[in-house]
């Protein structure tokens, strides 16, 4: 088993089957771990703010967006490495993070996303009677 799997299980990497997105594009991202929480990193040069949502659903965390990127017109494109295209990214956490408390920003084409881990999940100490 591998260790981003037994710290945040079934994380997949991998489009959504109902969402119209391209097999191809599949955003880079971290998912770093403490005691209270998971912090995923998502790189996502080139995608604005408004075209990014994120959504918790029946235990899956979804992250999905567009890279939509206008030339001027005076420019002419000869080579291009990144394109228009939409994607998603989907994480099963199984109620294991507190939906209520997770946060989001966005900054220079970053996507931090805090998980809380369920009380359930927190280390605690038990006092020996």
């Amino acid at each position: 088993m591998s260790l981003i799997k037994s710290i945040f299980p079934a994380a997949n990497r991998a489009e959504s089957a109902n969402h119209n997105t391209t097999a191809g594009v599949r955003p880079r991202y971290d998912i770093v771990a403490n005691d209270t929480s998971w912090t995923l990193k998502a790189f996502l040069p080139g995608v604005a703010k408004n075209d990014l949502s994120i959504t918790d659903e029946n235990g899956v965390l979804g992250i999905r967006g567009e890279r939509a990127w206008k030339s001027p017109k005076e420019w002419t494109t000869l080579h291009r490495e990144t394109g228009d295209e939409a994607f998603a990214l989907s994480f099963q956490h199984e109620g294991r993070i507190d939906v209520e408390k997770i946060h989001a920003e966005f900054a220079d084409g970053v996507l931090t996303v805090t998980l809380p881990k369920a009380e359930a999940l927190k280390p605690r100490k038990i006092e020996i009677n």
